[in-house]
């Protein structure tokens, strides 16, 4: 006889409930369930014996927060932070994890996604590339009805005033700033540079200078720049190595931004080689003129890569840097038209990878080799960098 479908109990906002953690789920997240329900619950571990409440219910799964933890994981640890709890700031919600324990789930999160996205398995170590305080050379604060400097609680619009952020870099200077008051309701946005610059909202020029390699890039404020440090260094090299661009060869970097790619290849690809850099935003194209005006074979098109792509005709290597949601389907579709030896995908949301490694393998590129940086620590995210190859046929 078959067994009969249990039916979850509804749960209800506020309700507290005893839950033991499954696993890591993507968005950092933790799996629980109760009496048949799913729950994705936030600062828990897999393994540990929690208390939790009901921060949210719908028809599929609960949303709740830890409130207290009967059995902890040998993994958890004090946060650095004093705001780093279920009602404080939401922006690090990996600081109750020990940092070589955050990177291990992070690596969890990359095979479970392949494993169910792409059917594949992967064999990757989310890598450590530098501290796990002080690391954020950008961010955009917000301002409280009482004039005070700080960060929108997790899942809510409320602003918790902040005194210091640990994980800003000490450019920034946010304790200083922090004592100062400011406009209510305002968004500050906050930057330092590798040339030692430092931008506040009315504070200074607009206009940013950052070193990569041997070149000084000109960096807008409104213009995308990675975060972390650590991150133009560590990824300009990974994608030059994986791009493995010869002399002469025709380079497409998509996603361009101000050119932080198109910096590191400029050399490989010599006077008889090109690149063409596209990009959505005009303050980032408009970066990346300045930044390679020298450059004759240099092409900055200010476009949509969906829209820019279905006129580009040829191309032996292709790198990849879309925002969270990925390149999709009918990016991929051109890209196979195009027919490059090599794509190099730089991904800030592994299942966006996993969905478009999908895509890829169907038009005939196949995953040759994948690496995954801890460049956002204390927090759930993960920057992967990959490599596909066309699939030769004999």
């Amino acid at each position: 006889m078959a067994s009969e479908k249990v039916t979850p109990k509804k749960m209800v906002v506020g309700q507290r409930v005893a839950v033991t953690i499954e696993k890591v789920a993507h968005g950092g997240h933790f799996i629980a369930r109760h009496e048949g329900a799913v729950i994705f619950v936030r600062h828990a571990i897999p393994g540990e014996e929690c208390t939790i409440e009901i921060s949210s219910v719908g028809s599929s799964f609960n949303r709740g927060d830890v409130v207290s933890v009967e059995k902890p994981s040998a993994d958890r640890v004090s946060p650095p932070c004093s705001y780093a709890h279920r009602l404080g700031c939401g922006g690090c919600d990996f600081q109750h994890i020990e940092i070589s324990a955050q990177r291990k789930l992070k690596s969890d999160v990359i095979r479970e996604q392949f494993a169910r996205i792409a059917k594949m398995e992967v064999d990757v170590e989310v890598e450590e590339v530098g501290p796990a305080l002080g690391w954020r050379t950008r961010a955009t604060a917000s301002v409280t009805k009482s004039g005070k400097i700080g960060f929108i609680s997790a899942r809510s619009h409320n602003v918790i005033a902040i005194d210091n952020c640990l994980i800003t870099a000490p450019g920034i200077e946010f304790s200083a700033l922090s004592k100062k008051q400011w406009q209510s309701g305002a968004k500050i946005d906050l930057a330092t540079t590798s040339t030692g610059e430092s931008y506040v909202t009315g504070d200074s020029t607009e206009l940013m200078h950052e070193k990569v390699g041997d070149s000084i890039l000109e960096v807008s404020n409104d213009s995308f720049w990675q975060s972390h440090i650590n991150a133009p260094k560590v990824l300009t090299e990974i994608v030059s190595e994986y791009a493995n661009v010869q002399s002469g060869e025709h380079v497409l970097d998509l996603y361009g931004g101000v050119g932080l790619f198109t910096s590191a290849l400029i050399d490989a690809v010599g006077p008889t080689g090109r690149i063409d850099l596209v990009e959505g935003s005009k303050n980032a194209t408009a970066d990346a003129k300045r930044n390679f005006a020298p450059h004759s074979n240099v092409n900055i098109v200010t476009a949509s890569v969906e829209r820019a792509i279905t006129r580009i005709d040829g191309g032996d290597v292709v790198i990849l840097d879309p925002p969270r949601e990925g390149a999709g389907k009918e990016v991929i579709s051109e890209l196979a038209r195009i027919s490059p030896r090599a794509i190099v995908y730089v991904a800030c949301d592994p299942a966006a990878l996993a969905r478009d490694t999908t895509y890829l393998q169907d038009v005939g590129y196949s995953l040759k080799k994948m690496r995954a940086f801890d460049l956002f620590p204390m927090t759930h995210h993960i920057e992967t960098v990959a490599l596909y190859e066309h699939n030769k046929v004999s």
